[in-house]
């Protein structure tokens, strides 16, 4: 589920999701990833519509294909990553940002803790942080522990509140949090979580369960949720984030 708990810190945290977030969805990692994966689903003995439509199932109503996976087929978890995950060539995909490191080194550290929250498993998540050179910007990660029997993830609710246990902050009005996946912003919010953002890159397509699905749904939630195109757009929406 996540790093040790961290030590007392009375600081907010700004929670940042990784996946289709940290890089864009331009770099065509989720439609290798949905490839990936329908191919494990055809390991379970279903012909290609058949795993389509299971893949889009699990991904809709779990918000990870692989909860799905584990509750309703007996496979292993970290077998899945292996294959699925852990087999991108993300070396050839993603590259670092000195424009995003700038970002993160302009958040004010003395008011702010950073922290990651995705639903990848910690080995995903560490190997994209080293790739863009954002490890050390990082102070604390919460992931989905693959290893833990009926493991949770975004959107479910004891995600975000073991996220808070794990962080040691017993206030969630001092989280602020921007994902891509606009259900997981919403979430978040309907949790109490203080100033959440849905990073939405407009026409960007994404393939899910052998589907085609627009990235960021605008037909989900609330307007209550901000959304920004572009990452750098967080200094004019959450000013008080960054140095002055």
């Amino acid at each position: 589920m996540s790093e040790p708990s961290a030590k007392k810190d009375d600081r907010p945290i700004v929670w940042f999701d990784i996946d289709n977030t940290l890089y864009s969805a331009s770099t065509k990692i989720s439609q290798a990833m949905g490839q990936r994966i329908h191919a494990y689903f055809l390991t379970l003995g279903l012909d290609d519509d058949a795993a389509s439509e299971l893949h889009h199932r699990y991904y809709t109503q779990y918000g990870l294909a692989l909860r799905g996976l584990t509750r309703h087929h007996q496979i292993d978890p970290i077998d899945f990553d292996r294959k699925c995950d852990g087999s991108l060539p993300l070396e050839d995909m993603i590259f670092p940002s000195e424009s995003l490191r700038q970002l993160f080194l302009d958040i004010d550290r003395s008011k702010f803790r950073v922290w990651a929250l995705t639903n990848a498993y910690r080995t995903h998540a560490e190997r994209v942080l080293k790739i863009l050179n954002l490890t050390d910007q990082i102070d604390g990660l919460v992931f989905c522990d693959y290893a833990e029997p009926n493991f949770v993830c975004k959107p479910e609710p004891a995600f975000y509140e073991q996220a808070l246990k794990v962080a040691n902050i017993s206030d969630p009005t001092l989280c602020y949090f921007i994902d891509d996946n606009k259900s997981n912003v919403l979430a978040a919010k309907q949790l109490g979580w203080g100033r959440c953002v849905h990073f939405c890159e407009h026409g960007l397509e994404s393939v899910e369960g052998g589907k085609k699905l627009v990235i960021n749904n605008s037909d989900v939630g609330s307007s209550e949720i901000v959304s920004v195109t572009n990452l750098e757009e967080l200094r004019s929406v959450w000013p008080e984030v960054f140095k002055q």
